[in-house]
């Protein structure tokens, strides 16, 4: 059974994707069973990791206790029906029927909350077998994502009554227990990423009472260099003295969220399993 879910998000291009294979990598060699899932269409780490097969809803193995899955909110929707109808000839009816998929398609946060009834279905019991003890989530990008936590609790304040407002509201108390749901959201020393991220954490701990973790990417280790080193007019030394001015100065803005902070530095690697094996230990 699932015993914790974990959410990587961050503004778009900070490196969320490699952040939470990493993050994934780490749990599983701990020895802990753990499903790295994408959300949407198309899969990056297919590429990324050069796997040669294709990633579908079904998890296939990627490394030892590494599964690796991609969820579409409709695919999580046509699990769940068949879970419910047990034949599979009505799940097709429900489905390939223009009426009925045109009502899905257009349903506010059916998507979204069928992805996080998936996701959320080992905690609360309920669905499909949840074999994976740890879900390392690659979510959408902040506003996205803000808008996917957002679908259980409008969905349970739109229908208040039956099924689909209590397992709305059962699924919303699983992603605000900080004993099951963490949220990491990536940023880089940059500002517009720690603008974006700053909001989000507000956002998050307001809103979802969630105190995320914030992890800042390809972050540039000068704790050895010399200030008088970095004092010279040398054009590269001037250079790494605003890297340094500058690193120092988004982390300092991100401290003061009161989120915990953890750094991932900058490696130059072309090889995605030493790049997240790296990133993993440090995390």
């Amino acid at each position: 059974m699932t015993e914790e879910i974990h959410f990587v998000t961050g503004k778009g291009g900070v490196g969320k994707s490699v952040v939470a294979a990493s993050l994934a990598l780490k749990e599983a060699r701990r020895g802990r069973k753990t499903l790295l899932v994408e959300l949407g269409e198309r899969s990056f780490y297919k590429d990324f990791f050069s796997l040669g097969r294709e990633v579908g809803y079904a998890p296939v193995q990627i490394a030892e206790n590494l599964d690796l899955a991609l969820w579409s909110g409709r695919d999580s929707l046509r699990e769940y029906a068949h879970h419910l109808l047990k034949v599979e000839a009505l799940v097709k009816l429900l489905f390939e029927n223009s009426v009925s998929r045109s009502l899905i398609d257009i349903a506010p946060a059916l998507p979204e909350l069928a992805i996080l009834g998936k996701a959320t279905s080992g905690p609360r019991r309920h669905g499909p077998p949840a074999p994976h003890q740890v879900l390392i989530i690659d979510a959408f990008a902040t506003g996205h994502f803000l808008a996917l936590l957002q679908a259980p609790r409008g969905m349970a304040e739109a229908v208040r009554f039956g099924p689909m407002g209590e397992q709305s509201r059962a699924i919303e108390a699983v992603l605000t227990d900080p004993k099951v749901t963490r949220v990491h959201v990536v940023s880089l020393p940059e500002e517009m990423p720690v603008k974006e991220s700053e909001e989000l954490t507000e956002a998050l701990t307001t809103r979802f009472g969630l105190r995320p973790d914030i992890i800042l990417n390809k972050t540039i280790d000068l704790a050895g260099v010399s200030d008088r080193a970095l004092n010279t007019p040398h054009p590269f030394a001037v250079h790494m003295k605003d890297v340094k001015d500058r690193q120092n100065e988004m982390r300092d803005r991100l401290l003061k969220t009161g989120c915990p902070l953890r750094e991932a530095p900058l490696i130059l690697s072309d090889d995605p399993w030493a790049l997240t094996g790296k990133i993993a230990e440090v995390l």
